[in-house]
């Protein structure tokens, strides 16, 4: 009696139906990675050239129980007008002064030192962000 082979010969028909299957999957899984990728790329770009004003504060000192005087570090092109929101905080975290700062176009890149106004003495200062200011 002879025996019955189940499935094809070996490498007489060319390649099996699964393994034609996993390389399409590892070309699909390939192309969407790369594009996944890009699409990732595109956004940082987009991100990083997209703002026109930045800032962060360098420095703070409490003037008296209703003031604080901030240090700004502002980067902008000049023709950008600006503003800046810094905001002080009391012991409990909670916000005891908030005030907007415009930077105008003529100005570039600059170091500015400004005084906001606290309803209580202040221990912190943040800077909340900067926005460039459409139509100006």
């Amino acid at each position: 009696m002879a025996t019955v082979r189940e499935g094809l010969p070996d490498g007489r028909y060319g390649r099996s139906a699964d393994q034609r299957a996993d390389r399409k999957l590892k070309i699909l899984g390939a192309v969407l990675g790369a594009g996944f990728l890009a699409m990732i790329a595109w956004f940082g770009y987009s991100y990083i050239t997209g703002q026109d004003i930045s800032g962060r504060v360098t420095g703070f000192q409490v003037v008296s129980d209703g003031a604080v005087e901030v240090r700004l570090e502002i980067t902008k092109d000049t023709g950008t007008t600006g503003v800046c929101t810094v905001r002080t905080l009391d012991e409990q975290h909670g916000e005891v002064g908030r005030k907007d700062f415009t930077f105008g176009k003529g100005q570039g890149d600059a170091v500015k030192v400004v005084t906001v106004r606290t309803t209580a003495r202040a221990t912190s200062a943040e800077l909340v962000g900067c926005d460039p200011v459409s139509g100006h």
